[in-house]
């Protein structure tokens, strides 16, 4: 039994992951508008929403009561996170060229596969929700670091223009409250899965892809 005091902090908790988290998915769309205006998605990667996609539908599947109960918040800002994830690869369907939008949509197709897939082997090999939940939690361990190292993917363009446009200082802030905020929801008290999950978020947000590259731009480079 929790005691109330941890429970209501944890449900406080929850609810600030639940607000951080929204403020992360949604500050791309300043891109999004971007992309709407020329009806053209220039060199923005699809990578990162594609892996947010994956993401969010493992930890959707991972907060269902038959899997993880009592997860309510978590199961709530997953299955919005996935909505949102899923807009803005629709509009890189929309506005791809055609080869890339095939690779998009393969990788959608690839992803939905692995999820209904992952659904049914646990449903009907494993029969206790400690069981369910350890097995998707770790998978949703490994998407999760994948998650918040995806910006590595265009670190690159970055680089060599010495702009973060493609790398939103947003998103960086966004991303770590996020991870921050869901590390202590994990705490109280200590779920395992939740935390070291989000606590891998934090530090790979942190001292990875954003972090390196406001460095990168705003500080002299030996090459420059």
């Amino acid at each position: 039994m929790v005691p109330a005091k941890i429970e209501i902090a944890r449900n406080v908790a929850g609810v600030v992951g639940n607000i951080a988290a929204l403020s992360l998915y949604l500050s791309p769309v300043q891109i999004f508008i971007r992309i709407c205006k020329k009806r053209a998605v220039e060199h923005f990667s699809p990578t990162p929403y594609l892996v947010m996609l994956m993401n969010q539908m493992v930890w959707t599947l991972f907060a269902m009561p038959w899997v993880h109960p009592n997860s309510t918040l978590v199961l709530t800002i997953s299955a919005t996170g996935g909505i949102i994830a899923l807009f803005f690869v629709t509009l890189f369907l929309i506005y791809s060229d055609r080869k890339k939008r095939l690779k998009v949509g393969l990788v959608v197709l690839l992803e939905l596969i692995l999820v209904v897939v992952l659904t049914l082997v646990v449903l009907t090999l494993l029969h206790s929700t400690r069981r369910r939940s350890l097995a998707i939690g770790i998978i949703g361990y490994v998407t999760s670091i994948m998650m918040y190292a995806s910006p590595f993917s265009v670190m690159k363009r970055v680089i060599s223009t010495k702009s973060v446009d493609y790398m939103l200082f947003s998103l960086f802030l966004a991303s770590f409250a996020c991870g921050f905020a869901w590390t202590c929801y994990g705490l109280l008290p200590f779920d395992p899965l939740i935390f070291f999950s989000n606590e891998s978020r934090t530090c790979t947000e942190y001292f990875g892809s954003s972090g390196i590259s406001h460095l990168t731009v705003h500080s002299p480079l030996p090459w420059a």
